[in-house]
């Protein structure tokens, strides 16, 4: 993974200084609130219901084990023993006190860490697939190019105080894992007959108030142009986006109004000024940043290795649970991916405990060589593990309760934190999502229902992408009472959609119910092999309304 040159731990360094005397100065009262507002959150400080918060970055989700390892240590000194993973795949602490937070980040930086464009009007955190470099049917690592889109976004001086915030998400896949057609900007790397990469660029996706589906603007760019032609993207929003009300300043909103051929024009002639320009990339640029994404020093696994390791999964009932669940397959023969799940019943869903950080940061070492990956489902992956240790790991995981077989199904929700700590929030998140994991425990009844993605919103901003849940619930506020609004027909991959919701809103005691009827609804329709979305495309949504409400 990359590492950090002279010239980035120098800039994270001087940002830690500089924010450390910011701080001293607003503690001092010789700042203002306002004046000190956009200094915080251009570090990744929010002010949320009852203390701050603090994201930090985890560039397209990848971490080190010594970088979990720290992340636990800070955790443990300075909130309250544990972190939220995001759906960006950042890390929240939710319990920070402010005089900590130059602390914290000096911290960070010791490990190449940092919070910067966390949050504000900037470009945020660039997203990826959770299994690129090792996945099957990866046309092109996107890795070398999510940190070029790093190294070019940080501290854009062009890009610093956009309308609104950015997000990139990057693929190389078949299949969409990285959900780029909900993003302002998705990129699908692929090749061509001659084996060149190009890449075909999506502008216009996001969820929020006003969700959408991105439309493509170009299919065949050319990779020496990548970051010229995001650039001319990023011009034409700046230039034309919304500054005049924050619901609308989305560049959605703007590619709407304009439409595709008329923002692709704009953004052509944008281009006009920078093709082949100082940033167009070159084969040197791109070995450079790819020499850091070097294949770890993996031994050979042996087929009679290979063998006993299906005979196991065949033998043991509990294992082949966890194997078929939680394990993906690798590139490489002989070795696997694996998923650690965070969706436990005594803990919110992504949070993760010091302790728990640390002994995951041992695993990654033992098992993985010393890497990992947060995925966009608020879990952990191990990406490197031989299939002749995976009993082991198993056992290992067990006793961090960790080893929940239930990765891809109702079980693996995704969750915002919600009322519990966001001041953005209208309604509850954590409690709704406990209540139907305890509701829905039964693994037998889990894996007939095959795979289902439920998503908790606690508020319109769609921290929990509920848009694109299979099922999708979102808080809404009623004369100051807490209310659910349901939606069906939601997906994130290669065929993405935007569900559609389903009647009236209901209590907060509803819906563990409602969901209920639903999965009824769902058994009782589906034909041989349909999966819940399957279903739902094939009857839509009338008979899940009529029973619900009946």
């Amino acid at each position: 993974m990359y590492r950090y040159d002279t010239y980035d731990q120098t800039l994270v360094d001087e940002r830690v200084a500089q924010f450390r005397d910011q701080m001293r100065r607003y503690l001092e009262g010789k700042i203002s609130d306002e004046e000190f507002l956009p200094l915080r959150v251009q570090n990744g400080l929010y002010v949320q219901r009852y203390a701050p918060m603090l994201r930090i970055a985890i560039p397209y989700g990848m971490l080190a084990s010594y970088q979990l390892r720290k992340l636990g240590e800070i955790a443990a000194r300075y909130d309250r023993g544990y972190g939220h993973f995001t759906t960006r795949t950042n890390l929240q602490l939710n319990w920070p006190k402010l005089e900590d937070v130059p602390d914290i980040l000096a911290d960070l930086a010791s490990v190449q860490m940092h919070a910067i464009q966390t949050s504000g009007n900037d470009i945020r955190n660039t997203t990826t697939d959770q299994f690129s470099g090792i996945a099957g049917d990866e046309d092109v690592d996107p890795r070398p190019w999510c940190e070029l889109i790093r190294q070019w976004s940080t501290f854009h001086p062009e890009f610093a105080y956009l309308p609104r915030k950015f997000k990139i998400a990057v693929t190389g896949a078949e299949e969409d894992r990285a959900a780029i057609q909900v993003h302002d900007v998705g990129l699908r790397f692929w090749r061509n007959e001659d084996g060149d990469v190009r890449v075909k660029v999506l502008v216009g996706g996001g969820l929020g108030r006003t969700p959408m589906i991105g439309a493509v603007i170009c299919d065949d760019l050319p990779w020496q142009h990548l970051l010229t032609y995001l650039e001319a993207i990023l011009r034409v929003y700046n230039q034309y986006g919304r500054r005049d009300n924050k619901f609308k300043a989305r560049i959605k909103i703007l590619v709407k109004a304009l439409g595709i051929d008329e923002f692709r024009r704009r953004t052509e002639a944008e281009w006009a000024h920078l093709k082949d320009g100082p940033q167009t990339l070159t084969d040197e640029a791109i070995s450079a940043v790819a020499g850091h994404f070097v294949e770890p020093p993996r031994r050979d696994v042996t087929e009679d290795a290979i063998q006993a390791y299906e005979r196991l999964r065949g033998e043991n009932r509990t294992f082949a649970r966890f194997v078929t669940n939680n394990v993906t397959d690798h590139k490489v023969p002989g070795y696997k991916a694996v998923t650690l799940s965070l969706k436990r019943h005594d803990h919110s869903p992504g949070d993760v405990t010091s302790e728990d950080m640390a002994a995951v940061a041992d695993l990654a070492d033992e098992f993985s060589y010393g890497e990992l990956r947060v995925t966009h489902e608020q879990n952990l992956v191990l990406t490197d593990v031989p299939v002749d240790r995976m009993e082991e790991l198993w056992q290992r995981l067990e006793t961090l309760g960790m080893a929940n077989p239930t990765v891809g199904t109702l079980a693996d929700l995704i969750c915002c934190p919600g009322g519990d700590y966001c001041s953005l929030a209208n309604a509850k998140s954590i409690p709704v999502a406990q209540e139907i994991q305890q509701r829905f425990e039964d693994l037998d009844f889990l894996y007939d229902l095959g795979p289902l993605e439920l998503n908790i919103s606690g508020c319109m901003n769609a921290c929990g992408h509920h848009h694109v849940g299979h099922i999708g619930i979102l808080g809404v506020d009623k004369k100051g009472e807490e209310y659910y609004q349901i939606s069906l027909g939601g997906s994130q991959g290669n065929e993405s959609s935007l569900g559609k919701i389903l009647g009236p809103s209901f209590y907060r005691e509803d819906v563990t119910n409602v969901i209920d009827k639903l999965l009824k609804v769902y058994v009782g329709e589906r034909t041989p092999d349909e999966t819940f979305l399957d279903t739902y495309r094939r009857i839509g949504l009338k008979p899940f309304k009529e029973h619900v409400y009946a």
